[in-house]
């Protein structure tokens, strides 16, 4: 069910009090209770460059997050506002506005790295907000993004002397929109007109050389072409005269610029119809309580001094929710058994059927809701805890039937005891009427419907205890000879060791069932799993496709600009890339193979 967003206004997600940084609980409570797929939307940029500004657009508000009009920095750390999404139903738009970068206040870019980091982790795109054109300096105001192999890991464990390169980043980063304000030059490169987006590419070319002045020139361009293989950009006109700036969201849109307008609802468009779902590897769409696990793990990783980990995060949102994938398969399976199941069942394998169903069904609950199960380790839980709830319905599947089946012999048989104790039977040709009145009652609770799989055996014992009493009517019933009474004897006892017979043979055939069951159980779950990782390897290999995609085309650019040395670091990567993809698949074989 899809639960229902009462935010009014922004809230601080993550608090920067003195330089540290912590969650904050009333935001994650929030996120704990949005069940839906979200858009994630952050947004950074030097302070008082109208970050702000656009984000109330995106929310469909004129205030919100704090837009201050001085030099000093309003917004700190990262405030989240989640809004339902304009152009998809059924999704959460999360826009997370973060403190302006380079604040003279603090004094230290150190935080500033981490807000970074933290914006490009948590978003499924990506704005980089600055003032003016795309020149060096503007460039070199975004250092940030050269750091961030020295601020987040994609792998937990990396090879020993493998560097993480590109690659390992392409595949969870967001996408990457350059937004350039108060932008007052024409938009033309060697007297042809440029669209934005051609701007943004032109300004990104690099330059042969290999001084230090060219490495730094290059630097951050490649970071940003290597990491964001798809960029966007969008340029605004000033809005209105500087000084009516600090009542930018008192005006109204006939009060501004109409370029500026326009462009606003370009960009606003844009990020409606084209940012999309946040999503982990394996193609996992990221929902309320997953942000939350995320925004946990990289904070708690930060507050110890870690880097951030993708693969970390992905495993520890991973232990949550499969652990309460498990827990929801337990769930199903217990409403399925306790609305079907009438006990005690007619026979075993009535009981049988309906836990195959609902064992079936439980397990494509845990399918459904569980990822990155690494070794299986949450579905042989799973699988045990189902043994344990058959087991347990076996039981009191026995149990119901032995009360059953000993309440009705209680109403059948007593008026036959009544008669004994008043001695009806004791006399010549009683145990001739008693026999009769005892095969009768036996055929009237044969007659009488789900006793279940203790019938006999109940019936059995039951008759068993009363052999005393039969053998005392026969004893003393003066008209039978003792030849008689001999055959007699031997006929009553080669009844019950027949009956002793078939109640071994019953118990076999329940046991064969029970062993049938459990490898019916066991392929079950094998061919649900296989189907899962057959599922997930395709998810994979289409995420390596993307990114080898991605870095051919990278290398094809690089090559037409001419830079040998970048193009034969891209060829190795792209190498190392198709040797990865030729090793996952393998490893996937060898699993399949193993089950």
């Amino acid at each position: 069910m899809a639960s229902e967003i009462h935010m009014t206004g922004p809230m601080c997600l993550i608090e920067n009090t003195n330089g540290r940084l912590m969650a904050n609980p009333e935001a994650l409570k929030i996120l704990s209770a949005i069940t839906q797929p979200m858009v994630v939307v952050a947004i950074v940029g030097l302070y008082r460059t109208g970050k702000s500004y656009l984000m109330n657009k995106l929310a469909g508000k004129k205030k919100g997050f704090s837009l201050g009009s001085t030099v000093q920095s309003h917004t700190k750390g990262i405030w989240m506002w989640c809004v339902p999404h304009p152009k998809k139903p059924g999704h959460i738009l999360v826009l997370l506005d973060t403190e302006g970068l380079g604040d003279v206040e603090k004094g230290d870019n150190q935080n500033d790295s981490w807000i970074f980091a933290l914006a490009v982790l948590l978003s499924s795109t990506f704005v980089y907000n600055s003032m003016g054109t795309i020149n060096q300096q503007a460039m070199d105001q975004l250092y940030y993004v050269t750091e961030l192999t020295h601020r987040i890991r994609s792998k937990s464990s990396p090879n020993e002397n493998e560097n993480e390169d590109s690659a390992d980043f392409v595949s969870f980063f967001p996408d990457f929109v350059w937004t350039l304000r108060d932008f007052s030059l024409d938009l033309e490169a060697d007297g042809q007109p440029l669209t934005p987006d051609e701007y943004l590419e032109y300004s990104l070319k690099l330059t042969q050389g290999t001084s230090e002045k060219d490495k730094n020139f290059n630097l951050p361009r490649l970071c940003i072409r290597k990491f964001f293989p798809k960029k966007k950009c969008f340029v605004f006109d000033l809005p209105i005269h500087r000084r009516k700036l600090a009542q930018l969201e008192k005006l109204q849109d006939e009060e501004l610029d109409p370029e500026f307008v326009q462009q606003v609802a370009d960009f606003c468009s844009c990020i409606f119809s084209n940012s999309k779902t946040k999503t982990l590897s394996g193609g996992i769409k990221v929902n309320g309580p997953r942000l939350e696990s995320l925004v946990l793990t990289y904070i708690d990783a930060i507050s110890r001094g870690d880097l951030p980990c993708m693969e970390n995060a992905v495993l520890a949102l991973a232990q949550i929710e499969n652990s309460a994938a498990v827990q929801k398969a337990i769930v199903h399976y217990d409403q399925q058994m306790g609305q079907k199941v009438q006990l005690p069942a007619e026979t075993l394998q009535e009981l049988l059927d309906l836990h195959r169903v609902s064992e079936r069904e439980a397990t494509e609950v845990f399918m459904k809701n569980s990822f990155k199960d690494v070794d299986h380790l949450f579905q042989k839980k799973l699988a045990a805890q189902l043994d344990k709830k058959w087991d347990d319905f076996c039981k009191q599947n026995q149990e119901a039937s032995s009360d059953r089946c000993s309440a009705l012999l209680q109403v059948i048989f007593s008026p036959l005891e009544e008669e004994v104790k008043a001695g009806i039977y004791s006399k010549p040709g009683g145990y001739r009427l008693f026999i009769q009145k005892l095969q009768d009652l036996e055929k009237k609770y044969y007659e009488e419907p789900r006793k279940g799989i203790q019938a006999e055996e109940i019936l059995q014992t039951y008759l068993k205890s009363k052999e005393s009493v039969t053998n005392a009517i026969l004893q003393t019933d003066q008209i039978l000879t003792e030849k008689e009474k001999e055959i007699e004897v031997e006929r009553v006892k080669a009844e019950s060791a027949q009956a002793s017979a078939e109640m071994v043979e019953e118990m076999q055939i329940k046991y064969q069932q029970m062993m049938e069951e459990k490898e019916k159980s066991y392929q079950e779950h094998v061919k649900q799993l296989t189907e899962k990782m057959e599922r997930e390897r395709a998810q994979l290999l289409e995420e390596q496709e993307k990114t080898l995609t991605s870095k051919l085309q990278e290398q094809a650019r690089v090559l037409k600009e001419r830079c040998q040395g970048e193009s034969t670091q891209l060829q190795n990567e792209i190498q190392k890339l198709q040797k990865t993809l030729k090793k996952k698949t393998k490893r996937y074989m060898s699993h399949k193979l193993k089950i």
